[in-house]
């Protein structure tokens, strides 16, 4: 059985709006029986932070494009995206790089 983990997570560029306008959360993510992935971090997200909207923050399984991912201040696309293994205190980032106008 995994351990409960705290990680924070950050939205920025606009992203946040979707969240009441809460730039930063630290969350604990509870225990399962497998390791936590970004993949399931997404759908926790949804289902726990995400006010608004959803289709401006996710696509499919995955965040909708037009959204950087930053683990640890490392593109996410280094870390292996989706089935990246969160660990206890890790820095989730997600920046929307798309504005209205």
């Amino acid at each position: 059985m995994a351990a409960p983990i705290s990680i924070n997570l950050e939205f920025g560029g606009g992203a946040e709006l979707l969240f009441d306008g809460i730039k930063k959360h630290q969350v604990t993510l509870p225990d399962q029986s497998e390791p936590w992935d970004v993949k399931q971090l997404l759908v926790w997200i949804k289902h726990n932070l995400l006010k608004e909207r959803p289709e401006l923050f996710v696509q499919g399984e995955s965040v909708r494009p037009g959204i950087l991912v930053l683990i640890n201040d490392a593109d996410w696309e280094l870390m292996g995206e989706l089935q990246y293994q969160l660990q206890d205190r890790d820095n989730v980032v997600f920046i929307s790089t798309l504005h209205g106008g």
